[in-house]
């Protein structure tokens, strides 16, 4: 998360198991689990969690749509999070008339960005 804020701007708060009214009654290597971490700039919010009960699959599972007040905007976040990634999709004008493209960033995350042309 303090990499999405880097490439994103806004204010992050991370709240861990540590940080709960329960962190007693978890195991100490439970402790720095993060139950929630939440990226906030203007209307924008990104939430995440590390505390899940299934095993976890990197891969296809989710995608992460961003979009933007304004072009240079979406440009801007899109080169940010670009640095050591794979760019499947370079950002370009579609046929439908808006700006699209994707890439899977360094830990592995596909990314969708989108803004709508007036």
């Amino acid at each position: 998360m303090e990499f999405y804020q880097e490439c994103l701007g806004g204010k992050l708060e991370v709240q861990t198991l540590e940080d709960t009214p329960k962190a007693e009654v978890f195991p100490k290597n439970f402790k720095g689990f993060v139950v929630q971490a939440a990226l906030k700039k203007d209307g924008m919010l990104l939430m995440g969690t590390d505390m899940v009960d299934r095993e976890l699959v990197k891969g296809n599972s989710i995608s992460i749509l961003l979009g933007a007040s304004n072009e240079e905007q979406l440009q801007e976040y899109y080169q940010k999070l670009k640095r050591e990634s794979i760019s499947s999709h370079p950002l370009d004008k579609t046929h439908w008339g808006n700006l699209f493209g994707s890439l899977v960033d360094k830990y592995g995350n596909e990314w969708l960005f989108h803004y709508q042309i007036e």
